[in-house]
């Protein structure tokens, strides 16, 4: 018996999901919101964790790292459960930051649902599954000029934090914060922060 952990902050699209996925005979699934995940993974030990990377919650978290420390809170680095995500192809941010999670499987949002089925079986024989119509979507995440810290730096200042918000969510000092805006304007071939995060947002950086 497969146990599945599927996070998503809407509760009302979690616990569909969730009912659908238990219909399998092969699989046993339970929902949580994010601010619950990594309790919740440490209850139940799952051997698949399935999130939604596009959604705010899901970018929000990885930012702070936590799509990794989900997976380790379930039996240390490396441990036995598989992290799989699902991701629009359009949008390469989310999908390079699910792959600096460690991510074992992808699935296209808009994939019909048995495909996530054969996903989830895959991944939770520790096998990668990458759907072919993320193809693309892999090619523009890598092509991304920015590491994964000035991605998070700058999905914050989208949001609208301002530099001391930003160094208080990542742990870091303000001074560290403004060299990591100033290389992200560099890096983009921006005027200033704003069309740094106009150009990121066009692209589907962020």
């Amino acid at each position: 018996m497969i146990r599945l952990l599927l996070v998503h902050d809407s509760g009302l699209l979690r616990s569909a999901l969730a009912s659908l996925l238990g219909t399998e005979p092969d699989i046993e699934a339970a929902a949580c919101s994010w601010r619950d995940a990594r309790s919740r993974a440490r209850s139940l030990q799952p051997h698949v964790c399935v999130v939604d990377a596009d959604c705010p919650a899901s970018d929000r978290a990885a930012r702070k790292g936590e799509l990794g420390k989900i997976v380790a809170s379930v039996s240390g680095e490396g441990g036995e459960c598989g992290l799989l995500v699902l991701v629009n192809a359009e949008r390469p941010g989310p999908l390079r930051r699910a792959h600096e999670a460690r991510a074992l499987g992808y699935v296209d949002k808009d994939a019909p649902p048995q495909r996530l089925i054969e996903a989830i079986r895959q991944v939770a024989r520790k096998e990668r599954y990458v759907d072919e119509a993320l193809g693309y979507g892999f090619l523009q995440a890598a092509e991304i000029p920015l590491t994964e810290r000035e991605l998070g730096v700058l999905s914050l200042a989208a949001d609208g934090a301002s530099i001391p918000e930003i160094a208080r969510t990542l742990h870091l000092s303000t001074g560290t914060i403004r060299n990591y805006l100033a290389a992200i304007t560099r890096k983009t071939g921006a005027r200033n922060r704003v069309d740094a995060i106009r150009i990121s947002q066009v692209a589907g950086w962020v």
